[in-house]
């Protein structure tokens, strides 16, 4: 495993990470969704384009998380004024309240890996990185 690529420890840290947060989230009915509840949170008015960029998704597959989403109350859509054929999302009240619990879960993990404030030249790095990524195959 030490020679593994690079690319590799980085899926690996997503999918442990995913995979720590579903165990800690199921107890508030909610699963890997998750992550797009706090990238509407994080970024409002934000599109279903948005959300396809960040986690390389199929617009199909955003579009049911979101109708789950919207369906459970936690987010809701409004037409984009300056492109009728466009939402904009934002979280509800109820979408709102449960951020602070998952940010939360996920500073849990956070600690118990090992990650601190030391890291955060490396977060940035990290951060640099995929938004070259995501460049590179618009």
């Amino acid at each position: 495993m030490e020679n593994s690529p690079f690319i590799a420890w980085i899926h690996n840290i997503s999918l442990n990470q995913q995979k720590y947060m579903k165990s800690r989230i199921n107890a508030m009915n909610l699963g890997h969704d998750v992550r797009y509840i706090m990238f509407i949170y994080d970024n409002p008015n934000c599109s279903q384009e948005d959300l396809v960029n960040m986690f390389g998704q199929s617009k199909g597959n955003v579009a049911k998380v979101l109708k789950k989403l919207e369906d459970d109350k936690l987010i809701k859509r409004q037409t984009n004024p300056e492109n009728r054929r466009k939402y904009m999302l934002n979280t509800t009240e109820k979408g709102s309240e449960i951020v602070p619990k998952i940010r939360q879960i996920s500073l849990d993990w956070e600690t118990e890996v090992g990650i601190d404030e030391s890291d955060e030249e490396l977060r940035q790095r990290l951060k640099e990185i995929a938004i070259k990524g995501m460049e590179l195959i618009e």
